[in-house]
Order: structure tokens, then C-alpha cells, then sequence
């Protein structure tokens, strides 16, 4: 896949050469970190394979914060090193990797104690500004109550004695996750979304390959590869235990949850960081929404499909509302999603406690020969927990190989985004869209804008908005079809784009609309059709039911009515 194009026809090829080729890396997980070292290995000049159980960022780097930033908690547990590092990558994804996708955001810190909360604050602004990547972003600035007002007049007045702003980073986490993936394939990665590893293959003691399942046929066949990474997540134990071995540490799950309200339910011109009971809240504008959240809270229940719960919904908007002039209530809600954190757990740990004080580091283990495991970590240091994961796994391929080069290796949109920026007039003439269009694509697609122009000018039909998500083109729908590798109508609802956490119907009308286009993409006929829309609209509902419940247990049970159709095949469904 020299172009980094992932069509229909280019995964049925993947599929053969997974089956007939050795590897020198089998890398399992779709997700950001396995995207990294997918992309890593390739441009050390290892010959790499990667596959995804569903799709590409389908579990937690598609229900991250969508920050990029260096975490001003950890400050406060002295865990300077970590800070550091991640303020290090802000600045690269910033200037250098993807800054089509991360973009500077501003934030307002509410002071209401006197005179050493706004020292205390500071102090760690000051901190924050100088020992990770100093200039990439605008230094803090302590405002009066007047300026805060002027600038927050949505926020709770009482006990307020003025603020500080700071600014971190915002990035489209799956978009970014899906453009790793393609890069990685662009330098000879070979890569395949619901293929899921079932068994692992051995020799003389060492791992040496997967046994893996086609989710889309069902069928079964073997990659065989020098080294396997695990890099799945919180299925990272699942995976590990196919080897046997004693691991040095486990994966904890914790639950993030996240709720969306319309941007004039809040009013301010600045993003909110809000002191909650046991931790804190961010407070981000996303396009016409604020992104609130989130939870932190331990979770023992099944990893496929984690569910918001009421009590969940009721600790964001309580704890929010408390920062607030005008409170916000369910009603405001358009959105909701939620993730599970891959926690590191010390083996020797013991009891469940809270998940908020688990290291946010990563480790690395090779238990077995020829199985390397990397979990924990951050989405923002993500492109360090891949070269880690890749330096052990050379170790154990008996020939040397070059260090590390993702430094310096932008994303595909990332490559020309400059010049295609330039050109945003005549590409908005051409194409016969609006220059806010032009800047809405090249936000989520940089210089691959290029790519739905050309297929615009091709077909005009495509440059008309999606009926009940008119932020979005038709033309998005199908090119996450015939160059992002959508294989279901959620991929494209839920990771190519946003309509499911962006609209008030959790993007029914959407998938009405968009069911069709792109099933003649894939070959749908029309009872295929009728499935992956029902589907959907059951999934919808099912969330919306868990979202009413108390408790994981309960909620739960709500969400797995209705399983992603991967999942079905897996288990020997029927669909």
C-alpha cells in the first residue's frame, strides 16, 4: 500500500500476503499505540505486519479526552519525568507530526482562594511552560476578576477572585490513530482491521506468529512473524495469557466518561479547567459542542463495549455545574461516550482502589521469547511507548536494526499541509464549496483534502452535506470507505467522523442517509443494507438504554444487546 490507501479490494490482498509472508514484526492492536509501533518498525526497515480485532482505534484511542498535553495533575505527584516527556511530544505533534490534527487550545483555571492558590497555580504554570517543549505554545497569564468576566461570563461568580489561563493541545484521536495506520502502510507496513488473534504460534518455546480469524468471512489462517507486540490495551492480559509465562505486572481497566452539550450552553470564549471531587475536569470546546469530562473509576465488567451509566452522567454534571452560572441538565446532552485506560498494576498489588493514583506510565515486558507487551502509558506519549516496544522487540530478532526515526516522520496529512493550505481558495472553486468547508476537511484530512476534492470534481453529488449531520460531506462517508478502510456503517459514524457523539439523535437520520452510498462501496446488497442500518439503530438505542441505569452491572447488560458484528462472528453468529 504505497499511497497509504486502505480500500476494499487493497484489504483482500493484505489478507493473502498476511498468510504467505514471514514477518520480522507481528504488531496485534489497531489502536494508537499499535499504529506507532506498526509505523516505528516500518521505517527502521523491518518487514511489519499489523492487525486490528475490529476496527482501527476502536477501543480507547477513540474514546480518549482528545488532549494532548503533559498533565498538570501529575505535577502535583511529582512525576516531573512523565510531564516532561509528554510536553517533549505535544511540541513535535504540534509543529512537525500532525499539525493538521493538533491544534493549541486555551484554558481558563477559576482561582477562589486567596492569595496562595493563585502562587500554588502558578508555580506549576510556571513549571508547566519551561520543562517540556518551551515555545511551542503561549505562556500562562494571570487574569483579574474583571478580565475573567469579560472573557467567562459563564462561570459561577460566587467566591471567584479572578484566574489564570494556560494553553494545552487538542487532537482528533481516531482520525490521528487512522493516519498512523496509513503512514505505517505507506512504508510497507502490511495492516488488516477485524482480524482477531485466536492463538499464538510456537517453536522450540518461542513465540513465532498468530493464529488469527478474518472477522468479515470467518475463515482462519497464520501469520507467521520473528516477534510479536502485543500492543491490545486493556485486552493486553487476554493476548499475553495465549503465551503462558508469569507476568511481571497486569492491566488495570479504568472507565473515562464523556458527555457533549451545544457550544451557547456555556458561555465563554475559553475552555474550563474545573477542580472535581477526586480529580478534575476539562471543560474543551469541540466545533459546535464542549467536550466535558471525565471519570476515572475502576472496571471489571466486559472490555468490548464499556457503558456511560447515570451515576456517571450525574458526576460529570454535578461536579461541572458547580463551575457554572446557568447549570446544565440531560437535556443539554447531544453526546456521550466512554473509554477504558490500559492502568498498569503491579503483579504484587493487591485490592481494587482507585484507579485515579495508578501510574500513567508504561512498562514493557518480553515474558516469552518472541512476545514483547506494551501497555499503560498516555495518548500523548504514544510514539514513545512504540519505540520502546520496537527496541524490544529487535532485541529479539538476532540482527541488528537503525534506532528509532518517528521523530521525524510526519503523517501523511501532515505532508504538504502547508502548501495545500495555500491553496484553499482554488481548491473551495473547484470543488464548488464554501471557504469554511474547505476548512472544516482540512482540519480532519490536511493535505489528503486533495483526495475528496478530486473525487468531488469526479462525482458533485458527493460535496452535498449528510442528511442529519450537515457538518460533514458525503464524500467524508465514502472516502472513509474507499481510502480509510470502513468496513461497517458505525466505523463511519462513530471513527471516521464524529456524527455519533455530535448530533442530537446519535446519528439515526446519518446512518439513514449514508447507508446506502457507501454500501455500494462495498458491495451491499439491499438486505445487507437493511442489517448494518439496523444494527445501528440498535446500538444507538442500546446505549441510550444504558445511559438511564445506575451501575456497570445493570448498564451493561443494556449495551451488550447489541454486539458490533465482528464481535458476532468471533463468537460463530450468525448475522
Amino acid at each position: 500500500m504505497p499511497n497509504g490507501q486502505l480500500s476494499p479490494a487493497g484489504r483482500a490482498a493484505a489478507l493473502a500476503r498476511l498468510a504467505g509472508t514471514e514477518y520480522d514484526v507481528l504488531v496485534v492492536g489497531g489502536g494508537v499505540t499499535g499504529a506507532g509501533a506498526a509505523l516505528d518498525a516500518a521505517t527502521r526497515g523491518l518487514a511489519v505486519a499489523l492487525v486490528e480485532m475490529r476496527d482501527y482505534a476502536a477501543g480507547t484511542s477513540s474514546r480518549s479526552g482528545k488532549l494532548i498535553h503533559g498533565g498538570l495533575r501529575y505535577l502535583e505527584q511529582f512525576d516531573f519525568g512523565l510531564v516532561r516527556e509528554s510536553l517533549r511530544e505535544r511540541r513535535l505533534l504540534l509543529k512537525d507530526l500532525a499539525p493538521h490534527l493538533v491544534k493549541p487550545i486555551r484554558f481558563l483555571y477559576p482561582l477562589r482562594r486567596r492569595l496562595w492558590e493563585r502562587a500554588y497555580v502558578g508555580a506549576g504554570l510556571l513549571l508547566y511552560d519551561t520543562i517540556g517543549g518551551a515555545g511551542a505554545l503561549p505562556r500562562h497569564r494571570h487574569l483579574s476578576l474583571r478580565a475573567v468576566r469579560r472573557l467567562a461570563p459563564g462561570v459561577r461568580g460566587s467566591g471567584l477572585i479572578g484566574a489564570i489561563t494556560f494553553y494545552d493541545a487538542q487532537i482528533d484521536d481516531s482520525r490521528h490513530t487512522l493516519e498512523l495506520v496509513r503512514t505505517a502502510a505507506a512504508h510497507g507496513a502490511e495492516v488488516a482491521s477485524a482480524v482477531k488473534v485466536v492463538g499464538l504460534e510456537t517453536s522450540g518455546g518461542a513465540v513465532r506468529g498468530a493464529h488469527v480469524r478474518d472477522l468479515e468471512s470467518g475463515e482462519p489462517f497464520t501469520i507467521r512473524a520473528k516477534h510479536v507486540v502485543n500492543a491490545t490495551g486493556v485486552w493486553t492480559d487476554g493476548v499475553r495469557g495465549l503465551a503462558g509465562g508469569r507476568p511481571g505486572f497486569t492491566v488495570q481497566a479504568s472507565k473515562g466518561v464523556h458527555i457533549m452539550v451545544p457550544r451557547e450552553r456555556i458561555r465563554s470564549d475559553v475552555s474550563l479547567f474545573v477542580r472535581a471531587e477526586d480529580s478534575v475536569l476539562f471543560v474543551r470546546s469541540w466545533r459546535r459542542h464542549w467536550l466535558i469530562g471525565t471519570t476515572d473509576t475502576a472496571w471489571t465488567a466486559g472490555l468490548d463495549h464499556p457503558a456511560a451509566t447515570s451515576a456517571d452522567i450525574d458526576y460529570l454534571l454535578r461536579n461541572v455545574n458547580a463551575a457554572l452560572e446557568t447549570e446544565l441538565t440531560r437535556d443539554d446532552i447531544d453526546g456521550v461516550f466512554a473509554g477504558l485506560r490500559p492502568l498498569i498494576r503491579d503483579r504484587e498489588a493487591t485490592g481494587a482502589g482507585t484507579t485515579s493514583r495508578l501510574s500513567r506510565e508504561h512498562a514493557v515486558e518480553t515474558s516469552v521469547p518472541g512476545l514483547t507487551t506494551i501497555a499503560g502509558g498516555k495518548y500523548t506519549t504514544y510514539r514513545i511507548m512504540a519505540r520502546d516496544a520496537v527496541d524490544a522487540a529487535v532485541k529479539g530478532l538476532g540482527r541488528a536494526a537503525p534506532p528509532s526515526r518517528t521523530e521525524s516522520v510526519p503523517l501523511l496529512g501532515a505532508v504538504g499541509y502547508a502548501e495545500t493550505r495555500a491553496r484553499a481558495a482554488g481548491l473551495a472553486a473547484s470543488a464548488g464549496l464554501t471557504p469554511a468547508r474547505i476548512d472544516h476537511l482540512l482540519g480532519r484530512y490536511g493535505s489528503l483534502t486533495e483526495d475528496l476534492i478530486a473525487m468531488i470534481i469526479e462525482r458533485p453529488e458527493l460535496g452535498r452535506p449528510i442528511e442529519g449531520a450537515p457538518d460533514y460531506l458525503l464524500a467524508e462517508a465514502v472516502y472513509a470507505v474507499t481510502h480509510e478502510g470502513a468496513l461497517h456503517l458505525d466505523d463511519v459514524l462513530t471513527r471516521r467522523t464524529h456524527i455519533a457523539i455530535e448530533t442530537r439523535d446519535r446519528g439515526a437520520a446519518a446512518a439513514r442517509a449514508i447507508a446506502p452510498v457507501i454500501g455500494a462501496e462495498l458491495g451491499w446488497d439491499g438486505e445487507r443494507v437493511r442489517q448494518e442500518l439496523g444494527f445501528c439503530l440498535a446500538r444507538i438505542e442500546a446505549e441510550l438504554a444504558a445511559q438511564r441505569l445506575p451501575d456497570d452491572e445493570s448498564a451493561m447488560a443494556a449495551r451488550d444487546a447489541v454486539r458490533d458484528p465482528r464481535l458476532r462472528v468471533a463468537d460463530g453468529e450468525r448475522l
